[in-house]
């Protein structure tokens, strides 16, 4: 059965380093399976967060060669064959130990968001009635499972770290589905204007082409 090498960054906030295994692979195996292996045969104490293993939790988030994928979804087979994988934890948040981050930050920062705020109901049974285009109008944007890969690819958080002014691009989606709700009354704008920093990402220019333009 062939072998393939990995260099897997362990350490914890502290400081580490690269440290190279190698493992035997088979046909169908993504990047989490190898880890596993590793894990069980050589690296007991290798820490990595992981839950579905079916793209559906966003846990397994890393950095493979120097792209942010998940673990769970990137086959070996569609690595360049034979090549070292690098395995290292997101760049933007603050390492826990190995490939494992902290990701909290994110769901403290959507707390602060404004939440979902209904009309009153259309009848006096108490529901509402909405038109199947307002429904799928907004599914696109309900379908992030907050793998936050978006939010580790940001330059903003990324490179200049302001997590305090910028919510980043995962949240300004959640806005977005929040404004695009048929039954939201909520107005979110001074917030994205004032202390979530939505000028500082084009991004908006797709999100929200009318209502922040020239924000």
């Amino acid at each position: 059965m062939p072998t393939l090498n990995f260099q897997i960054w362990r350490g914890d906030a502290s400081g580490g380093k690269f440290e190279e295994y190698s493992t035997e692979i088979s046909e169908g195996m993504v990047v989490l399976d190898a880890v596993h292996q590793i894990q069980a045969e050589k690296a007991n104490d290798l820490a990595v967060r992981w839950n579905c293993k079916a793209g559906k939790c966003g846990s397994c988030s890393a950095e493979i060669n120097g792209m942010p994928k998940l673990m769970c979804m990137t086959r070996i087979s569609d690595l360049p064959p034979g090549q070292t994988v690098l395995l290292q934890p997101m760049k933007t948040f603050p390492l826990i130990k190995d490939l494992v981050t902290d990701v909290s930050w994110n769901f403290s920062t959507k707390k602060k968001i404004k939440k979902f705020k209904p009309r009153p109901p259309d009848a006096s049974d108490g529901t509402w009635r909405v038109t199947q285009g307002d429904i799928d109008r907004v599914q696109e944007f309900r379908k992030c499972i907050e793998c936050f890969l978006c939010q580790d690819v940001c330059h903003v958080l990324r490179e200049h770290q302001l997590k305090e002014e910028f919510i980043g691009p995962r949240l300004l989606v959640y806005v977005a589905a929040l404004e695009m709700h048929p039954l939201d009354t909520e107005d979110r704008l001074e917030d994205l204007k004032k202390a979530q920093g939505v000028g500082l990402c084009n991004i908006t220019k797709c999100v929200f082409p009318n209502k922040f333009a020239g924000i």
